[in-house]
C-alpha cells in the first residue's frame, strides 16, 4: 500500500507537470508556429487556422484525460476505484480519444487525399491505428474495470 500511494503521488506531479506544458503549447507554441508557418509559405497560409484549431483540439482531448486520471487516481487512493464513480471517469477519457480519433481520421483522409507525397499520410496512419490501439484497449479496461466492480459489490453483500 505504501509503494502505491507513492507512485500515486509521483504520478500526480508528472500529471500537473504534463498539463502546464500542454496549456503553454496549446496558448502560445501552436498558434506560434501555425503563424511562422503561413509567414514563411504564403501559399500554404490559408492552412494556419485550421491547423491551429485541430492541433489545439488534440491537445485539449490529451488534457481531458489527463484530468480524468487524476479523478481516478483521487478514487485509488481513496479506495473506491472499483465503484460507479470510476465509470464516469473512464467513459470520460474514451469519449476524448473517440473525439481526437475522429478529428485524426479526417485530416488523414483531407491529407491523404490531396498529398503529392506518401510520407505525411503514412505517418498520420500510423498515428491513426495508434490511437486506435490505444481506444480499444480503454474498451477492454473499462469491461475488466466493470467486471471487477461487480465482484466487489457481490464480495461485500456476501460479507
Amino acid at each position: 500500500m505504501f509503494i502505491e500511494r507513492r507512485a500515486v503521488a509521483a504520478l500526480q506531479v508528472f500529471l500537473v507537470l504534463l498539463f502546464a506544458v500542454l496549456v503553454f503549447l496549446q496558448t502560445f507554441s501552436l498558434p506560434g508556429q501555425f503563424r511562422y508557418m503561413a509567414e514563411q509559405s504564403p501559399d500554404e497560409a490559408y492552412l494556419r487556422w485550421p491547423l491551429t484549431a485541430v492541433t489545439v483540439f488534440w491537445v485539449l482531448c490529451v488534457q481531458v484525460v489527463i484530468v480524468s486520471t487524476w479523478k481516478l487516481l483521487t478514487l485509488v487512493r481513496k479506495d473506491r476505484i472499483f465503484s460507479d464513480d470510476s465509470m464516469v471517469w473512464v467513459n470520460v477519457i474514451l469519449g476524448a480519444i473517440v473525439a481526437g480519433w475522429t478529428v485524426l481520421v479526417g485530416v488523414f483522409l483531407y491529407v491523404g487525399f490531396n498529398a503529392s507525397d506518401p510520407g505525411v499520410p503514412l505517418l498520420l496512419f500510423l498515428m491513426v491505428v495508434g490511437v486506435t490501439v490505444l481506444g480499444l484497449l480503454m474498451v477492454v479496461m473499462r469491461a475488466l474495470l466493470r467486471q471487477a466492480t461487480t465482484l466487489r459489490t457481490d464480495m461485500q453483500a456476501v460479507i
